[in-house]
C-alpha cells in the first residue's frame, strides 16, 4: 500500500463515517431525555469497569505517563463526568418562565468531530463520547498516530455498551486510517456541525482554520506562584503530586515555580526535601537541549517520560529518589526552553523581590505561551489571591491545589472535563471547561408582551438637553440647530 492509497482511503473513510453518523444522529434526535441519559450511563460505566485495561494498553502504545495514573484519568473521565452531568437537561424543553413568556429548547448541534491527543487518548475519548451523546450529538473519533490502538478499543468498548442501551450504532465511530487528509475532510465537511479539538497547537489551529465551527484549546503553562503566607510544604507538595501525576502530561499542571524573595531558601530546602533535584547550571544547559526541538516545538523524547528517563536522555546523574528536575532560570522567551510548556517532570524555578514583582512574572510567563489557561497560586492572603484573579489573563486561577488535577476539575468544583477552553486570550472560542452545555443550541421560544402603541406611549417626550416636551418641538429644535451651523 503506498502513502497516496492510505490518504485517499483514509478520505474516503472519512466520507462515509460522516454519512453514516448524520443519519445516526437524525435517530438520536428522536430520543427522549430519558433515552439519552441511559445511553450515558451504559458509556461511564464500560469505561469505569474496563478503566485499568485501557490504561496499560494506552501507556505500552504511547510510551507517555504511568498506567496507575491513568486508571485514575479513565476513572475520573467516566465516574466524575457523569455524576457532574447526569442530571442535566440538554434534550427537549429546558426552561420554562412563564412569568417572562420566554421558553428554551436544547436542539443538538449534529455531527461532532473530535481530535484525540496521545497524551491523554483513552480517557478524553471517553469523556468527549459522554459529553456529546449527553447533548444527543453523533461523534466520529479522529485519533493521534501513536494512540490509534488505545483509542480504536476505548471507541468499542464504550460503542458496545451504548448500543446494548439503546444508541444507533453508527452514532460512535472512529477513523481507523489516520492521515492529515483523512482529517482534514472531516473538519471541512459540511455535514460535521462541530470540531472538538484537543492536542497541539498546529492541529488545534487547523480546527479553527477549517471553516467549520470549533472549540479547541492551547497549551499550558502555568506558573505556580507561592506567596510569603503559604504552608510551604504544603505547597510544594501539591506541585510535585501534580507535576509527577501521569508524568506531567496533563496541560493544566505546573510548568514553573515563582516565589517571592524572602522565602526562597525555605523553598528550595523544601523542594529538596520532597525530592526535587536543583541542576547545576551545567546540568542546566545539557538538559536544555533536550526539551525543544529546532522547529520550537516540545520535544516528543520527553513527553510523558519519568525523571530517570530524561536523565538519561540528557546524560545526567540525579540521586535516587528524585521526583522532579528543577532549573533556576531569570528569562522568559520563545528561545528559554525552561519558560515554555514541558509536558514532563521538569520544573523552572523563578525568584521575584515581592508578590507584585511575582504578578508580573506571571504574566510573561503565561504571554509567552499558555495565555488562557490556567495560573496556581498558593498563599493565605485573600487580598493577593483576588489581585492575581483581577489581573491574570487566564480562564482558571487555582487556589491551594495541585494544578493538573484542580485545573479538570478533579480536586476542584470547576466542571469536570479534559479539554479546557483558553478564551479569546488564548485564541479559543470558550474559556468553560467544555461540557454538554457547550455542545448544544438554544432555540428561544419568546411570546409577545407589548404592542406598538405601548412602545410609543412608554417613550419619553421630554429631551432636557433641549428643552422641549413633544416629538414634534424636538424634530423642530434639531432641525433649526442643524440650519444654525450652516449658516
Amino acid at each position: 500500500m503506498t502513502l497516496l492509497d492510505k490518504d485517499l482511503r483514509s478520505i474516503q473513510e472519512a466520507r462515509e463515517l460522516i454519512g453514516k453518523a448524520k443519519a445516526a444522529q437524525s435517530q438520536l434526535a428522536l430520543l427522549s431525555q430519558e433515552q439519552i441519559d441511559r445511553i450515558v450511563k451504559a458509556i461511564a460505566e464500560a469505561g469505569y469497569d474496563n478503566r485499568e485495561e485501557l490504561a496499560k494498553i494506552a501507556a505500552v502504545e504511547t510510551g507517555f505517563g504511568k498506567w496507575e495514573d491513568k486508571v485514575l484519568k479513565n476513572a475520573f473521565a467516566s465516574q466524575a463526568v457523569y455524576e457532574s452531568l447526569k442530571d442535566l437537561k440538554t434534550i427537549g424543553i429546558l426552561k420554562e418562565d412563564m412569568q417572562q413568556k420566554v421558553m428554551e429548547i436544547g436542539v443538538p448541534l449534529g455531527v461532532i468531530a473530535a481530535l484525540i491527543p496521545s497524551t491523554n487518548p483513552t480517557s478524553t475519548t471517553i469523556y468527549k463520547a459522554m459529553i456529546s451523546l449527553k447533548a444527543g450529538n453523533a461523534i466520529i473519533f479522529s485519533p493521534h498516530p501513536n494512540a490509534i490502538n488505545c483509542i480504536l478499543e476505548t471507541v468499542r468498548v464504550i460503542k458496545e455498551a451504548a448500543v446494548k442501551a439503546g444508541c444507533p450504532s453508527d452514532a460512535i465511530s472512529c477513523m481507523s486510517i489516520p492521515a492529515i487528509e483523512g482529517t482534514e475532510t472531516l473538519m471541512k465537511h459540511k455535514d460535521v456541525s462541530l470540531i472538538l479539538a484537543t492536542g497541539g497547537s498546529a492541529m488545534v489551529k487547523a480546527a479553527y482554520s477549517s471553516g467549520t465551527p470549533a472549540i479547541g484549546v492551547g497549551p499550558g503553562n502555568g506558573p505556580a506562584f507561592i506567596e510569603r503566607t503559604a504552608n510551604i510544604p504544603l505547597a510544594v507538595k501539591r506541585i510535585f503530586d501534580s507535576k509527577t501525576f501521569d508524568n506531567g502530561v496533563i496541560c493544566a499542571s505546573e510548568q514553573s515555580i515563582v516565589v517571592e524573595e524572602c522565602i526562597r531558601e525555605e523553598v528550595i530546602e523544601e523542594c529538596s526535601k520532597q525530592g526535587g533535584y536543583f541542576l547545576s547550571e551545567r546540568e542546566r544547559k545539557q538538559l536544555e537541549k533536550f526539551i525543544m526541538r529546532s522547529n520550537g516545538t516540545m520535544n516528543p523524547a520527553i513527553v510523558g517520560k519519568s525523571v530517570e528517563q530524561i536523565a538519561k536522555l540528557a546524560e545526567l546523574n540525579i540521586p535516587d529518589g528524585t521526583r522532579v528536575l528543577i532549573a533556576k532560570e531569570s528569562r522568559v522567551g520563545r528561545d528559554v526552553p525552561y519558560s515554555r510548556e514541558k509536558l514532563a517532570p521538569i520544573l523552572a524555578f523563578y525568584t521575584e523581590k515581592d508578590w507584585q514583582a511575582a504578578c508580573e512574572r506571571c504574566i510573561q510567563l503565561l504571554l509567552n505561551e499558555g495565555a488562557g489557561h490556567t495560573l496556581i497560586i498558593h498563599s493565605e492572603n485573600e487580598e493577593v489571591i483576588k489581585q492575581f484573579a483581577l489581573k491574570k489573563p487566564v480562564s482558571r486561577l487555582l487556589v491551594n491545589t495541585p494544578g493538573a488535577l484542580g485545573g479538570i476539575g478533579a480536586t476542584t468544583n470547576l466542571v469536570p472535563a479534559l479539554t479546557l477552553g483558553c478564551g479569546a486570550v488564548g485564541g479559543t472560542s470558550t474559556s468553560d471547561n467544555i461540557g454538554p452545555l457547550n455542545l448544544i443550541n438554544i432555540r428561544r421560544v419568546a411570546y409577545g408582551v407589548k404592542e406598538l402603541e405601548d412602545l410609543r406611549e412608554n417613550t419619553p417626550t421630554c429631551e432636557p438637553s433641549f428643552g422641549v416636551c413633544d416629538q414634534k418641538e424636538l424634530i423642530e429644535s434639531i432641525v433649526k440647530q442643524v440650519l444654525a451651523q450652516l449658516h
